[in-house]
């Protein structure tokens, strides 16, 4: 049989009415007038408390309703626009948003101003394409900053060597913590300029939290010797972390916290995934960074749990010494010593060397505040890949920064990196004397900077003699044509996502020279961290 909360408080208050009347029949019997006075402030007490219950009961009720009535529409809507989607299906969705509901009403003792306002738990979905199921979902917050912001460089840090496979197994999730729409609003376009295919996908999403989720943090205690602002930073930065960590929850089996300002190792994703998988202990946290919060992987399953404990504690002490409290009070005995505690959380807390990421950013987020951590344990990485190029005289057109020049990177000792191109300009490679070549690669970006591709650009080749040329593309018909430039080069291969390479066609005969060609205006540096002409039997 199923009673509602309402009628179960509506028995406990008939209950406790009748033994009011009873206590108040036993005064002429020799219940002191203070004792009467005790029980009718204790019944005033017992019903605001089940009143208050009843109006929660009732406010839970209809917020569960609106959300189960609203996924029904959207999976309703899937249904009719694709006739693929499964009961299954449905009711994964169901029970996915079921389980984080749950742990709302914990969140509203916490944080109780959000009982004023109904949409205060509900994010901002600037950009989404509705993925879960995936192994790997990375959360990264980030907010306005004084100086320079990092975000661009750490995503095209994440991308810069990801297969399509791996991009398909996860979710990048970018949190604006900040309430301007404005604001958000140029975050999201600029993320959709940069990446239209990771948006497009569904491997990248932006997300922003209500103006309401916030409290006043203007009256927050400043402890620690931290300032007044030093502390509503630290405060803002926990809920933040709350907020993204029930977002990303029903969309994966593990969750990899992030920063605004990092670079990462070339394939971390498969580096995670295998010492996530390898593990055999009941861990609750794998550390891929020595720092802070950075690098951080839980599983999803725990992320409510470690979420409410964060939220019992955000005004007091900054998420990582709360982290460590976490498993403190998990494994910890009071009665022995430090040694012994650190040897307890060492199970749970397992640290992954070397470090996967890195902190690059010297402005914090935190205004005024220099931040010039670096993780020793991250190590060099290698900026540039040597090659034994044939003889040749390089120029280029574009304008160098600092020592990184052309004839350094082409004998493979160094990159090559220069100015923001426009469009005309080129990097020319001319042979001391006609060759016969095989193939090239060139590769712009590195791990350090990512961003700084060449795109919109061609590798052009020109023929020695171009009556060979034209003698061998009629033997062989129109296989081997290529599109001609008007001063006689062939146009061989293109950039995609900043790499050209290919191979080149024998009809072409011996090449006088190879030529690289921007054809528009660039917003960033370009750096070529590989340059491979192939010769025969390199």
């Amino acid at each position: 049989m199923r009673v509602s909360l309402g009628r179960v408080v509506t028995l406990l208050l008939l209950s406790a009415a009748c033994s009011l009347t009873w206590y108040a029949a036993r005064t002429a019997t020799g219940i002191r007038g203070d004792d009467l006075h005790k029980y009718q402030t204790e019944f005033l007490e017992l019903r605001q408390r089940l009143l208050y219950a009843e109006k929660e009961n009732k406010k839970r009720s209809k917020e569960l309703s609106s959300a189960l009535d609203e996924i029904k529409r959207v999976v309703e809507k899937r249904e009719n626009s694709t006739g693929n989607h499964t009961d299954d299906t449905r009711w994964n969705v169901l029970n996915l948003t079921s389980k984080l509901f749950m742990h709302l009403a914990n969140m509203y003792y916490y944080l109780p101003h959000l009982q004023e306002h109904e949409d205060s738990l509900r994010p901002n979905v600037v950009i989404s394409q509705g993925r879960t199921g995936v192994s790997l979902v990375m959360g990264i917050p980030t907010v306005k900053r004084e100086k320079q912001s990092y975000l661009i460089d750490t995503l095209n840090s994440l991308f810069f060597d990801a297969s399509e496979e791996q991009k398909n197994d996860c979710v990048v999730i970018i949190f604006v913590a900040e309430v301007n729409a404005e604001y958000v609003n140029s975050i999201a376009e600029d993320v959709r300029t940069r990446f239209p295919n990771e948006v497009q996908s569904g491997v990248l999403e932006v997300i922003s939290p209500p103006a309401s989720y916030y409290p006043d943090l203007s009256t927050l205690k400043e402890t620690f010797g931290d300032s007044k602002e030093r502390v509503r930073w630290r405060t803002k930065q926990n809920l933040d972390y709350s907020f993204l960590m029930l977002y990303a929850q029903p969309k994966g089996t593990f969750y990899l916290q992030l920063e605004d300002d990092i670079i990462a190792k070339p394939q971390y994703i498969q580096s995670v995934k295998s010492f996530a998988l390898k593990q055999s202990s009941e861990w609750m946290v794998l550390e891929f960074s020595q720092l802070g919060f950075i690098g951080k992987l839980f599983k999803s399953e725990d992320l409510p749990f470690i979420v409410e404990f964060f939220l019992m504690f955000y005004k007091d002490k900054p998420i990582d010494w709360l982290l460590d409290h976490l498993l403190w009070v998990k494994v910890c005995n009071p009665e022995k010593d430090a040694k012994h505690c650190d040897k307890q959380k060492a199970h749970l807390r397992i640290r992954s060397k070397p470090s996967l990421f890195q902190h690059v950013g010297f402005h914090s987020s935190l205004a005024g505040k220099i931040q010039n951590l670096k993780d020793k344990d991250f190590g060099k990485n290698a900026l540039h890949k040597a090659h034994v190029n044939p003889p040749a005289t390089v120029t280029t057109s574009l304008k160098v920064y600092q020592h990184y020049t052309l004839e350094r990177a082409y004998e493979g000792k160094d990159f090559f990196w220069a100015f923001a191109p426009v469009a005309g300009d080129y990097i020319l490679f001319s042979f001391l004397e006609p060759l016969t070549v095989e193939g090239y690669l060139f590769k712009s970006g590195n791990i350090e900077h990512p961003g700084d591709k060449l795109n919109n650009s061609t590798v052009e080749a020109l023929p020695a003699d171009e009556t060979e040329l034209l003698k061998k593309s009629a033997d062989n018909g129109s296989k081997y044509n290529y599109q001609r430039t008007k001063d006689g080069y062939l146009k061989i291969g293109i950039f995609e996502n900043g790499v050209a390479e290919g191979i080149i066609s024998p009809s072409v005969g011996k090449i006088q020279a190879i030529r690289l060609s921007i054809h528009s205006n660039s917003s960033v540096w370009v750096l070529l961290n590989e340059l491979f002409i192939r010769m025969p039997g390199k």
